[in-house]
């Protein structure tokens, strides 16, 4: 039977001790071992020199030779054997200067995030724990390794990761911890959209995500990257469609209430989607509070804001869509049958109806125009998705000269097809001659 990733870990941490090396598995995979959950990675921590690694492990390659970082093949695995070291001074808020390794393990631990990613777990499955590591993982608590002003100015996406793993786990910011995040979030600045865009990714599929909002907000690093969010807060609605409260309530109980390992996309936009609502304040002639338009403008502020963090252009383009057709649905009783159609047809529509769903929900609990787009939704599949019966061709065929105006007859044509007014290609071509 072919060897597990954790058996194949424990075998390498072996083959390390009986050559007299003190090595432990680290890092999440004993903070998960530790909570019950099954690691996808195992992370190996040595006193043995890359050198030395490899020649016990001929094959090794070395992918951060100056960081003390190896990857040993075995069983199919390739696992990553990193040698104890002590980082030096941080200048681009990422990598250490220079490394020196050591052959301590208390001193490699001390270079660590957190205390629960700096306990130590041997081939036995004992724990070794130089920072009351263990104490936090029962308590709850995300806290630093020694000083968390030198932890985050070390990696400031660090900051992030914190937030990620309370909302990951149920846990809680340590009190030094959370006050160090508010005061350094600033310098979440200096690193890449791309890091803190995977970082969000992460943090908004995997459930809790209401959690997420909360905490961007309370330790300050929404300013810094989603500063359209604060503007939510105290962004009053009309009672009787909102009973809940503000924007950002409202947004809050959406996220709530999203499925866990949801998609990216609907999380963002449930995040986005009443996003310019700011904007588009105003009081009607009736003295109710309104916000017209404000898809239109929030679908415009959802392009900045993804661009800005240099999400992929599908998601984008996904989220932008949601964000722009999410108020149809309340009209969509009186559309005509062809615009009914034309609007199912919007890319990942059950994403864009769930979104809906949500909506309602977390407003006055109003589902009908959502049952009746969802009956009709999945009572019309098949017209839905039919091909129109005229093209282009057929046209020419019939002696039409090709011009910008086939564009609007093909619509019509299209249109008269959904409207039933005929019912196959013939009919179609009859009412063309």
């Amino acid at each position: 039977m072919p060897k597990s990733i954790k058996e194949t870990a424990f075998e390498i941490l072996h083959t390390l001790k009986s050559a007299g090396f003190e090595t432990y598995c680290v890092g999440g995979c004993v903070r998960d071992s530790l909570l019950g959950k099954t690691p996808k990675d195992w992370d190996i921590t040595t006193e043995a020199t890359p050198d030395e690694i490899q020649e016990i492990f001929p094959d090794a390659d070395f992918v951060g030779a100056s960081f003390g970082v190896s990857i040993v093949k075995k069983n199919g695995f390739p696992m990553e054997v990193a040698t104890f070291r002590i980082d030096e001074d941080y200048t681009d808020s990422r990598h250490p200067n220079k490394v020196t390794f050591t052959r301590s393990a208390v001193k490699d631990v001390a270079r660590r995030d957190f205390t629960v990613n700096a306990l130590l777990m041997d081939e036995d499955e004992h724990i070794t724990d130089f920072v009351m590591g263990k104490l936090d993982l029962q308590d709850h608590l995300i806290r630093c390794v020694g000083n968390p002003n030198t932890r985050f100015h070390e990696d400031a996406l660090r900051m992030l990761r914190a937030v990620r793993f309370c909302v990951l786990n149920d846990f809680h910011l340590e009190d030094s911890t959370k006050k160090s995040i508010f005061r350094n979030a600033y310098l979440i600045q200096n690193v890449s959209a791309e890091r803190i865009a995977n970082e969000l990714s992460r943090m908004f599929t995997s459930g809790h995500v209401d959690v997420a909002f909360d905490l961007l907000m309370e330790t300050n690093l929404s300013y810094f990257i989603l500063p359209e969010l604060l503007d939510l807060v105290n962004c009053e609605q009309d009672e009787k469609n909102h009973p809940e409260g503000d924007v950002a309530e409202h947004t809050k109980l959406l996220l709530k209430n999203l499925e866990k390992d949801c998609s990216l996309t609907l999380t963002l936009a449930v995040l986005l989607h009443d996003i310019g609502k700011p904007k588009t304040k105003e009081i009607n002639k009736r003295g109710t509070i309104c916000f017209y338009g404000h898809e239109h403008v929030g679908a415009k502020m959802t392009q900045e804001i993804l661009s800005r963090l240099k999400f992929s252009n599908d998601v984008i383009k996904t989220v932008v869509s949601h964000v722009q057709n999410h108020m149809k649905f309340f009209a969509a009783n009186q559309m005509k049958k062809s615009t009914l159609i034309r609007f199912l047809r919007t890319p990942n529509f059950s994403e864009l109806l769930e979104l809906h769903r949500l909506d309602c929900i977390a407003s006055n609990g109003d589902l009908s125009s959502y049952n009746f787009v969802k009956e009709f939704f999945e009572s019309h599949q098949e017209e839905i998705f039919q091909k129109p019966f005229i093209g282009g061709d057929d046209l020419i065929a019939l002696g039409f000269n090709p011009s910008p105006a086939f564009k609007g007859i093909l619509k019509r044509m299209e249109d008269l097809q959904l409207e039933g007014e005929f019912a196959n290609k013939k009919e179609a071509l009859n009412f063309l001659s």
